[in-house]
């Protein structure tokens, strides 16, 4: 192979718009990483439904599996995690929601704290509540007992937040039994079995596969991979695709001009929230792809492609690419869970959350899922794997060495993500995709993986937040 040097796309001109683009890049980066600090973290929330799972299913589980499943005193620590926010909102100048207020005070007085308890309600009946909510509210802070069918009337406008209704019911009538929903507590013994027991499964099956791999593959003994086969294009090339076309024209550039034309469309086609949330990214992505994909487009016209094309996506057989996607995928699950848990433990949580995690945790809107479920479990994993593992791995493996090059690209695929919290895993994520990428000679298994990792995250906001 001839240096990128002699590779088309060196000449002057590329050369300074790569480095203008590379400076532009580093601005947009460095602005957004920054900002994510400031954007909260979708983690708390998602303790905090796992949590309440873990309530409303203990009833419903036997003495023996309770402990193991939902701990010793599951409603002791959801109260704890709500103080917990409740204190961090004061901190950040933030109100407390009605919601949780609410919340912990019906937990106050499950556990027996009613002083502590009808303060809470009457926080939540002195600030702005829906109208519904009102005489629930009321009764609460009055304290007298009700009947069973005046409680339940009261507790239905929480329809959609079944732990809620079940402690606000037991509040009011001092029935415990006669307020338990058999079918709600049935539905959260089944997702926290979903969003708890079969991931510990999925990283126990991980690490006996991961130290076989590592066995089967010591010195001396692995298999040979295959030559890391990509566009022939240099580093000039590779920048302005991603420096100019991904990040300035794709980030920075394109939303600024669909932005307004989107919005009028939705108007005129009277769509509103939350369907319009799901219709607005799934039309931002596209437009995000659209600019860096013909400046590829126009790049590969040029030579003759090798055998499986330019970016070896050899999608046939498929089966063999689902079975390898779905192995590194149970390799790279321990390996990112492990990341995330030092960042937590050592820099806390740094917030930063893509915003769409808490758009899809928080929509009943089937519509609206099925553009979030397009683009995050179709798209993004074609495009970003097309960009990272199709185009820059491999300039930069024969530039740098193929090590060199899967670490570099996987840092890159973390950064361009912009959140300063998640950058640590999703930079493990990115090396096991790159691993996959050189050891297999497949771009379409690191399609699958990355389609089957948002996918399986996406399944997980919509059993929680459903």
């Amino acid at each position: 192979m001839s240096a990128s040097g002699s590779r088309p796309g060196s000449e002057p001109w590329k050369v300074t718009l790569a480095l203008i683009s590379v400076g532009l890049t580093l601005l947009l980066w460095i602005n957004g990483l920054l900002e994510s600090l400031q954007r909260p973290s979708v983690g708390n929330t998602l303790n905090q439904r796992q949590l309440e799972l873990a309530v409303l299913a203990a009833p419903l589980l036997p003495a023996n599996l309770r402990a193991p499943l939902v701990g010793e005193a599951p409603e002791r620590l959801l109260l704890d995690e709500l103080d917990r926010q409740a204190v961090s909102a004061t901190e950040g100048g933030t109100p407390e929601s009605a919601s949780n207020l609410l919340e912990r005070g019906l937990l106050e007085a499950s556990l027996g704290r009613n002083a502590q308890a009808r303060s809470l309600f009457q926080q939540v009946g002195e600030g702005d509540l829906p109208s519904l909510q009102a005489p629930l509210v009321e009764a609460l802070v009055a304290g007298d007992r009700i009947p069973l069918e005046q409680a339940q009337r009261l507790s239905a406008p929480l329809a959609n937040q079944p732990l809620m209704r079940q402690l606000g019911c037991r509040q009011l009538t001092g029935n415990r039994e006669g307020c338990r929903e058999i079918a709600a507590e049935r539905q959260a013994a089944l997702n926290l079995v979903m969003v708890n027991l079969l991931p510990a499964f999925a990283l126990f099956v991980g690490v006996a596969l991961l130290f076989r791999e590592l066995w089967l593959r010591r010195p001396g003994k692995g298999p040979v991979a295959p030559p890391l086969v990509g566009p022939n294009l240099g580093l000039v090339d590779a920048t302005l695709l991603v420096a100019g076309g991904f990040v300035v024209l794709g980030d920075l550039v394109t939303p600024l001009l669909i932005r307004q034309p989107t919005e009028a469309l939705l108007k005129t086609l009277q769509i509103t929230s939350p369907l319009s949330d799901g219709i607005s990214v799934l039309i931002f992505y596209l437009g995000l792809m659209s600019c860096p994909l013909l400046i590829l487009a126009l790049m590969l016209r040029r030579g003759a492609p090798p055998e499986g094309g330019w970016l070896q996506f050899r999608w046939q057989p498929l089966g063999l690419n689902g079975r390898r996607a779905f192995k590194t995928f149970l390799m790279v699950l321990p390996l990112v869970s492990l990341m995330g848990w030092l960042v937590n433990q050592f820099l806390g949580d740094q917030g930063g959350s893509n915003p769409l995690l808490e758009l899809v945790l928080n929509s009943q809107n089937l519509p609206a899922l099925a553009c979030f479920a397009l683009t995050a479990v179709v798209l993004a994993p074609l495009f970003e794997e097309t960009i990272f593992r199709g185009v820059l791995l491999p300039v930069l493996g024969r530039e740098l060495g193929v090590t060199w090059g899967i670490v570099v690209s996987s840092l890159m695929f973390g950064i361009a993500h912009l959140s300063l919290g998640e950058l640590p895993p999703l930079f493990v994520l990115g090396l096991g995709l790159g691993w996959l990428r050189w050891s297999g000679g497949r771009l379409g298994a690191c399609v699958i993986l990355h389609a089957l990792w948002n996918g399986i995250t996406f399944l997980n906001l919509v059993v929680l937040g459903g």
